[in-house]
């Protein structure tokens, strides 16, 4: 059994390891990390290495890498950069953190639900009280609002009191999006392109000339256009072009990524023959999940 010393160098170990892409640790950056002497981190990592927990790399760069069963040990999966769950704290993502591990400790109330979050990184900027957001996870999409009542340094654990559990379902954008595509010609009067608006009570459209995707129109371009006096213009001329194009086959998760990335509201889908089939948008999406309100998808129409 692991003492609280070496459980808290195999967690530094491996916090550091995850951020140097494969290269070795040395003794010395853990002992910092810690605020201990070098010469006590050599020590436990020779306890660790007879327990097959670190391996030595030798040579002027070389260090330790923690083994498969170091990673067994602290209860941490084993993945690769690609499925690294994400956390954020006030709505900022936290880049040296991820997510190893969630686990609830009961799920009939989630309003009630408190979760223990495992995570690989250091904790030392998460304090109580904060209020953090995690995922999606790769495999289920779920994702968790929570404030942090509790925290353990040493198995880099902390403790959610949820405010919001949801998940995204494995739908993709044509299955949700409108496929009875509204558009706007590039050479449309302004007073042409509200009329078209107003008539099918949308938002916005996007503007497209031989199947090619120009632009985008929203009641809030034609808006300030008018204000302006500008009602003689053309949609090309007051368009947005602050567009994203996806294929019809994206998963509704990755779309609501791109939209907050990019603070936009809708995206245009296209099929395999890039051609424009459809349109999706915030509100599409928002019905489309449960328990969804409350996770960032705002934007400037």
């Amino acid at each position: 059994m692991l003492t609280s010393v070496q459980k808290e160098i195999l967690q530094n170990l491996i916090n550091l390891y995850q951020t140097s892409e494969g290269k070795s640790i040395k003794g010395e950056d853990i002992a910092e990390v810690m605020n201990r002497n070098p010469g006590t981190i050599r020590n436990q990592m020779q306890s660790l290495r007879s327990l097959s927990l670190v391996k030595g790399v030798p040579g002027p760069r070389g260090g330790y890498k923690p083994t498969i069963e170091a990673y067994h040990s602290l209860n941490i999966p084993v993945t690769d950069n690609l499925s690294k769950v994400s956390i954020y704290k006030d709505d900022k993502k936290l880049d040296d953190l991820s997510v190893a591990k969630i686990e609830f400790t009961s799920v009939p109330h989630p309003g009630e639900c408190e979760a223990v979050i495992k995570i690989l990184g250091s904790i030392k900027d998460l304090n109580l009280g904060d209020t953090v957001r995690i995922g999606p996870t790769p495999v289920n999409n779920l994702g968790v609002i929570g404030k942090i009542v509790g925290r353990d340094d040493i198995d880099n654990i902390i403790l959610l009191d949820t405010t919001t559990i949801r998940s995204i379902p494995k739908k993709t954008v044509k299955d949700v999006a409108s496929l009875d595509l509204i558009y706007l010609n590039p050479n449309f009067v302004l007073k042409d392109a509200a009329a078209i608006l107003s008539e099918n009570s949308i938002d916005g459209a996007p503007v497209i000339e031989d199947n090619k995707v120009l632009g985008m129109l929203t009641l809030t371009d034609l808006a300030k256009a008018l204000a302006d006096g500008e009602e003689g213009l053309k949609v090309n001329q007051i368009m947005s072009q602050n567009i994203s194009i996806v294929n019809e086959d994206m998963k509704l998760a990755n779309a609501i990524d791109l939209m907050y990335k990019q603070k936009i509201g809708r995206l245009v889908i296209q099929d395999e023959e890039e051609k424009p089939i459809g349109i999706i948008t915030r509100s599409d999406l928002i019905k489309s999940i449960s328990n969804f309100e409350k996770f960032p998808l705002e934007s400037k129409e």
